[in-house]
């Protein structure tokens, strides 16, 4: 079971989260689509592969008031888990995938595909960056 939690400000962080879950069920993954108000973090151990997605926010930085105290009570359970990052910015140039994914990996987290940072929304090539990373989510 795939899970993909994303909190959104203006629909593109969302937009991606629900193309990644449609190219994922695609290749026959099942897939629980949810926001970050709506994720039990109780539930970490209850996927095989969890993908997050939060935009870049202020100064580069992850959302603060819901995503990142998520993201601080479950990652140090990520560690040695499948998991996944993406979001979206419209300012600067990513620095805040960079670090989050830097973050990550010092965790010990498995990301399963390359953090995806799409800028605005998804649209074009973007789209298909996020099809893909579905689609490397399932298997």
């Amino acid at each position: 079971m795939i899970g993909i939690v994303y909190w959104t400000g203006t629909g593109n962080t969302e937009e991606m989260a629900k193309l990644i879950a449609e190219a994922a069920q695609a290749k026959g993954a099942e897939v629980k689509l949810m926001e970050v108000s709506d994720f039990d973090t109780a539930t970490v151990k209850d996927y095989d592969v969890l993908a997050l997605g939060c935009p870049a926010m202020g100064d580069e930085v992850l959302e603060e008031s819901e995503f990142q105290p998520m993201w601080d009570e479950i990652k140090e359970e990520l560690a040695g888990r499948k998991a996944a990052l993406f979001g979206s910015y419209s300012w600067a140039d990513g620095e805040w995938m960079e670090n989050w994914d830097a973050e990550a990996k010092e965790l010990g987290i498995n990301l399963v595909t390359p953090s995806l940072p799409v800028y605005e929304a998804p649209e074009g090539e973007s789209e298909d960056q996020c099809r893909q990373f579905g689609e490397a989510l399932a298997q």
